[in-house]
């Protein structure tokens, strides 16, 4: 089967077109063929670290590999069919069509790969295509985590999400809209359509004007990008306030650790987990029409390296996909 390989860190230029072996599924398996990814800051932080937060140094090279690549083929997310089953599969029949996050595994840079069942795996929505099903596991289950997890999200909080044109914070603004909240986006100019069309009450173009010294007070900030910081955000909490740090470095969560033991404004940092009840719920708001992946470029299997060029500048607004097939 055709992948994409990289042998060793670096620009996007490392990463190669090969033949490689096509896997067999275990038991407990399914081999899924692929018919797209996409480009996301995990693949890139494992590609040679472009997006890690500040603080955490080589943390990401003893999780990928110290030297080269524990993994050589990238990719977190993916929509495709299954072609096959382990004896022992249960939840999925051949043919399934499936999307679903292999997370710190990768491999979907690839015609094939397996997952077991009992993975982060579901069926496929039946009103998206399998691009839009492959733009929706990483950046939605960030924002959902984010939202309803750490912040707890009411109907009726004012939220202003700094970000809000990109892979996580299109899906933020959506969900906060679900969840009731009075939305204010933050981007630039070139995408203060794009975000007003995602339900944002509210859209700021950074570049023309300063949110912090507005005088409007949140209930949550959400910096979905890492761009903000909570010293320069206080005065725009209100007294209880939550800063979201969604690209959260080292800093922020040693101010998690002070704040939680304080009775104000607190910082909020994590990691999203990678759980298939979060996929079946986003599969549930997507087939209701409540909200809707954001697809920036597409590119074929061949193009990878300008995909990963492209996501590197930083500029992407919500995804960049790669078609397999």
């Amino acid at each position: 089967m055709k992948a994409i390989v990289y042998e060793k860190y670096g620009p996007p230029e490392v990463l190669q077109l090969k033949e490689v072996e096509k896997p067999v599924p275990q038991d407990n398996e399914v081999l899924i063929r692929v018919y797209a990814t996409s480009v996301t800051t995990g693949d890139c932080n494992a590609r040679d670290s472009v997006f890690v937060p500040p603080g955490f140094g080589l943390l990401p090279r003893l999780m990928f590999g110290l030297r080269k690549p524990k993994r050589t083929i990238l990719g977190m997310e993916l929509a495709g069919e299954i072609e096959a089953i382990g004896k022992n599969v249960k939840l999925f029949r051949k043919g399934d069509q499936v999307f679903g996050i292999t997370g710190a595994s990768f491999g979907a840079y690839a015609e094939y790969v397996c997952i077991a069942e009992d993975g982060r795996l579901v069926i496929k929505p039946t009103n998206i295509t399998y691009e839009e099903a492959a733009a929706i596991p990483f950046g939605a289950t960030t924002a959902l985590f984010f939202l309803r997890d750490l912040a707890h999200i009411r109907s009726g909080q004012k939220i202003l999400i700094h970000g809000a044109s990109g892979c996580v914070g299109t899906y933020a603004v959506q969900l906060a809209k679900y969840y009731g909240a009075e939305v204010t986006g933050v981007c630039s100019t070139t995408n203060l359509a794009l975000v007003k069309s995602l339900g944002a009450d509210k859209v700021i173009d950074y570049t023309q004007e300063d949110f912090t010294i507005s005088g409007e007070i949140y209930d949550l900030i959400f910096d979905t990008r890492g761009k903000t910081s909570f010293l320069s955000c206080r005065n725009s909490l209100k007294q209880k306030g939550l800063y979201l740090a969604g690209a959260g470095g080292l800093r922020e969560f040693v101010q998690m650790a002070w704040t939680s033991m304080t009775g104000g404004q607190k910082v909020l940092a994590g990691m999203a987990p990678d759980r298939t009840e979060n996929l079946i719920f986003l599969k549930e708001l997507v087939e209701a029409g409540k909200i809707k992946p954001v697809i920036d470029r597409s590119y074929p299997l061949a193009q990878i390296v300008e995909a990963h060029r492209y996501v590197d500048q930083g500029h992407k607004k919500g995804n960049v996909v790669i078609t397999v097939e």
